[in-house]
């Protein structure tokens, strides 16, 4: 790998080049590609709390190298997989020459640097959702899963389910007539607090150094892991972050979106360090082929649509509420309603046409072994993981931002592309 430190300019020009179409030549390492009976051997990158999740949908494979940043979570998981190499820096897992394919669930900020170093080496993929910490690494990522042929999928693991796919069968068949409104409101609340002014010593299992990676430099607290860094805009991206590419992701799928035109927020002051308790985003997207331009709108924090909506509407803990000319749709991830409920007593729905899921693990396992597709491949989960972010680079500019996506700047705003990729720490690489 370089062993020079990616600046932004280099970084954003090679993203530009990349949005272009001018990405530079790499070198396209050769990738096993097992037979589909063949078990793939797969390394696990982040081995504890939202990890055991992912690797138990691994679990049928043979599990051959463990990467963690925490000794105690490194041994745990060493001992169901007791064959398994263990890593504690995940660079020295990707030299490990049997290894297939990776998991990656680490925190939002090395996201990408571990799954941009895994395709440079012609790994196959899995990474947890956001895609990345900022939009440029979405947009990297998104190129780079195209240019390597690798299998891809992020972790949206609900788009797998049946609901999602009879409720976009709904809207795209016109049971409510063309949707020019979107309203996804989510109840969960991450937020801040001041940074400490203790510096408790590291605990001796905890690499502290290899935990903060690319993220600017800061002493060791407990208020940041586990868990807590959503919380933390060097870390994480808040509510937005955690449960965008879940909700969003509905709307996305159903109408066809890729990336908004424009991006305003409502929400409290903001804070340099910490994400906000509540947060409202408002992503208006252009007309598609034959769909009429839609205007999408982000709830967070015990914040919902307000007016009529709210007084036509169940008062549902979260929802995706699709407004449309004949109707509307509301769903969560198990249930879906047409409302209102008295315009639809007759209504036959139409016969399903998106195939069940075979396993959003599955799908994965499978790309890697055959090359089929997946559902939430970089590319699709690289736009919706660039949405959800632009919604917290909105908040933290401060003013309605009109977004170039080719180009991957603001065309009103050129001091938010320090939020589009900030400085990566000294020796990290991407």
């Amino acid at each position: 790998m370089n062993k020079r430190s990616l600046t932004r300019r280099d970084f954003l020009h090679s993203t530009t080049l990349a949005a272009t179409g001018f990405w530079f030549s790499l070198r396209n390492p050769w990738h096993r590609r097992p037979s589909p009976n063949e078990k793939l051997n797969i390394g696990i990158i982040g081995t504890a709390n939202r990890a055991q999740t992912n690797i138990a949908g691994v679990a049928s494979q043979i599990i051959v190298a463990l990467c963690d940043i925490d000794d105690n979570y490194l041994a745990a998981a060493a001992r169901k997989f007791p064959g398994a190499a263990t890593y504690n820096d995940f660079r020295k897992l990707l030299d490990q020459k049997n290894v297939d394919a990776v998991v990656i669930s680490t925190a939002d900020h090395t996201h990408a640097a571990a799954a941009v170093a895994a395709l440079r080496s012609g790994l196959h993929v899995y990474c947890e959702k956001p895609l990345s910490h900022n939009v440029a690494e979405a947009r990297l990522l998104s190129r780079m899963a195209a240019k390597y042929k690798c299998a891809t999928q992020m972790g949206t693991q609900i788009h797998a389910g049946n609901n999602y796919r009879r409720v976009v069968e709904l809207i795209q068949s016109g049971a409510i007539g063309p949707v020019t409104e979107c309203h996804v409101w989510c109840d969960k609340s991450w937020s801040g607090g001041q940074r400490p002014l203790e510096q408790p010593h590291i605990p001796s299992s905890l690499h502290w150094d290899l935990w903060l990676g690319p993220a600017p430099e800061r002493p060791y607290h407990p208020a940041y892991l586990p868990a807590n860094w959503r919380r933390w805009w060097d870390f994480g991206n808040g509510t937005l972050g955690d449960m965008g590419c879940h909700y969003l992701d509905l709307a996305h799928w159903a109408l066809n979106l890729r990336h908004p035109l424009t991006i305003d927020t409502e929400g409290p002051p903001v804070h340099p360090e910490t994400t906000p308790p509540w947060l409202i985003v408002h992503y208006e997207y252009a007309a598609r082929d034959t769909l009429p331009p839609v205007r999408v709108s982000w709830y967070d924090g015990g914040k919902r649509p307000t007016g009529i909506l709210a007084d036509n509407v169940p008062n549902w803990r979260n929802g995706v509420l699709f407004v449309g000319k004949k109707g509307m749709l509301l769903a969560d991830y198990e249930h879906r309603r047409l409302l209102p409920e008295s315009d639809f007593t007759d209504f036959v729905p139409p016969t399903p046409w998106i195939p069940d899921s075979i396993g959003h693990y599955q799908e994965w396992l499978q790309a890697c072994k055959t090359g089929s597709p997946t559902t939430c491949n970089f590319d699709y989960a690289g736009a919706l993981s660039e949405a959800v972010l632009l919604g917290n680079v909105a908040y933290r500019s401060g003013r309605k931002l009109e977004w170039d996506a080719a180009l991957l700047k603001f065309k009103n705003c050129n001091e938010a592309i320090n939020y589009i990729h900030p400085e990566y720490r000294k020796g990290w690489l991407m």
